[in-house]
C-alpha cells in the first residue's frame, strides 16, 4: 500500500504578494485612517512626486499628472485628489516634515520633505565635512522625527577616512555613520535596511558631495543627473535642480535633492536639544533658569567647561544654534502674527465698505 508523505513535508513558500502603487509610494495605515472608505471613491489620494513652478507632480493608482499650484504641499505629501478642481486637492496630516527658515532675508519657513522615514545626511571627505553642517541637519531631523544616518562619499579623496568616521560618529550615539563609494562599493546592500519596500528615504546635503550618484546606485540606472565638484575649492555644482520622488523596483521611495549651502533653524529647540542631549541636561542643573552659560553664578555649564567635562568649540557651536533658532521662531512668529493682523483689518474694511 502506497503511503502518503505529504503532510510531513515542508510547505512550499507563499508566492509574494504584489505591492500595489499606493503601497510601493508608501502608503500605510497611518494615512489611510485619516480618512473614510467613501472619501476614497471620490478623492483618490496621490502622493507629491516633484514641485515645479508650475505646480506639483502627483502619482496615484492610475493617476500620473501635474496639478495647479493651490496646495500648500512639499514632495512627499499626500494629497486627496480633487479631479474637478485639482487645487483644492486636500493634504493629508504628515507623520513627519523637515522644514527650514527660507534662504536670504525671506521671513518664512520653506518645506524640505514631507513623510520621511529615513534621511541620509550625505557629506564627502574633502573640505565639505562640516561638523557644524551635520548638527543642523542631524537637529532637522531629530525635530521632525526622522532617523538620521550620516553617509560620507568619496573616501579616494582622502588617505584615511578614521578622521572623518570618528568627528561624524561623535555627534550623536543615536546617528549611525557609513561610508560608502557610489561608483564602487555595495550601496544597495549597505543601505537597505533602511531602504525597505513602503519606506521612503531622502538623500540631504551639498552639492557635488554625491547624492544623485548614491540615488543612481540604489536603481542600478541613471535616474538622476550627475555632476563633479570643482577642483579648485571642492564646492560641488547644483545638478539637482528641484526635489524628486523615485521609486525602486523593491518598493522604496527615494527622494533626491538640490544641494543647501545655508541651513537657518526655526522651531527645532526639541531637535537641537537631542543633538547636544548632554549640554541641554547640564542646563538643566543651573541655578537659574535663563543662565546664558555664560559668566552667571551656579552656572553648571561653564563648571563642567572648567574641569574640562565638556568641549569648548562644541559648547558655542550649541550656544550659536539656540541663539539662532529662537531668533528666527520670533521672526517667523512675528510675520505670521502680523499677516492675521493685516488680513482682519482687511475683512473688517470691506466689511464696512458693504454696510
Amino acid at each position: 500500500m502506497t503511503r502518503d508523505f505529504s503532510q510531513f513535508l515542508p510547505l512550499a513558500t507563499p508566492p509574494k504578494r504584489e505591492r500595489s502603487l499606493l503601497e510601493r509610494l508608501g502608503w500605510t495605515p497611518f494615512f489611510s485612517q485619516q480618512i473614510d472608505p467613501e472619501a476614497l471613491i471620490n478623492t483618490p489620494p496621490v502622493r507629491v512626486t516633484a514641485v515645479h513652478r508650475s505646480g506639483l507632480h502627483v502619482m496615484g493608482n492610475g493617476i500620473d499628472t501635474m496639478i495647479p499650484p493651490g496646495p500648500n504641499a512639499t514632495v512627499g505629501d499626500w494629497l486627496l485628489y480633487d479631479a474637478a478642481l485639482p487645487a483644492n486637492s486636500e493634504v493629508l496630516e504628515r507623520k513627519s516634515l523637515i522644514e527650514r527658515r527660507a534662504a536670504g532675508h525671506d521671513r518664512r519657513k520653506q518645506k524640505i520633505a514631507a513623510n520621511l522615514d529615513t534621511a541620509f545626511l550625505v557629506t564627502s571627505c574633502n573640505d565639505d565635512f562640516n561638523v557644524a553642517r551635520l548638527e543642523r541637519y542631524i537637529a532637522l531631523s531629530f525635530e521632525a522625527g526622522v532617523q538620521p544616518v550620516i553617509i560620507l562619499t568619496k573616501p579616494d579623496l582622502c588617505d584615511d577616512t578614521a578622521p572623518y568616521v570618528e568627528q561624524a560618529a561623535a555627534i550623536s550615539d543615536r546617528v549611525p555613520v557609513e561610508v560608502l563609494d557610489a561608483l564602487a562599493g555595495d550601496v544597495t546592500g549597505r543601505l537597505a535596511q533602511w531602504c525597505r519596500p513602503g519606506q521612503t528615504v531622502g538623500f540631504l546635503g551639498s552639492s557635488g558631495v554625491g547624492k544623485s550618484t548614491l540615488v543612481n546606485a540604489l536603481f542600478n540606472a541613471q535616474v538622476a543627473e550627475t555632476q563633479g565638484i570643482r577642483e579648485d575649492d571642492s564646492r560641488g555644482r547644483h545638478t539637482t535642480t528641484h526635489r524628486q520622488l523615485h521609486l525602486t523596483p523593491e518598493g522604496c521611495a527615494v527622494l533626491d535633492t538640490p544641494g543647501m549651502r545655508e541651513i537657518q533653524l526655526t522651531d527645532t529647540e526639541s531637535g537641537i536639544a537631542e543633538v547636544f542631549d548632554d549640554l541641554s541636561e547640564l542646563a538643566l542643573r543651573c541655578r537659574f533658569r535663563d543662565c546664558r552659560h555664560e559668566s552667571e553664578p551656579g552656572c553648571a555649564v561653564q563648571a563642567a567647561l572648567a574641569s574640562g567635562e565638556i568641549d569648548k568649540v562644541r559648547l558655542e557651536r550649541w550656544k550659536k544654534l539656540g541663539t539662532e533658532d529662537r531668533s528666527n521662531t520670533k521672526a517667523l512668529h512675528e510675520r505670521k502674527s502680523e499677516g492675521k493682523a493685516l488680513r482682519k483689518q482687511i475683512k473688517a474694511a470691506l466689511k464696512s465698505k458693504r454696510e
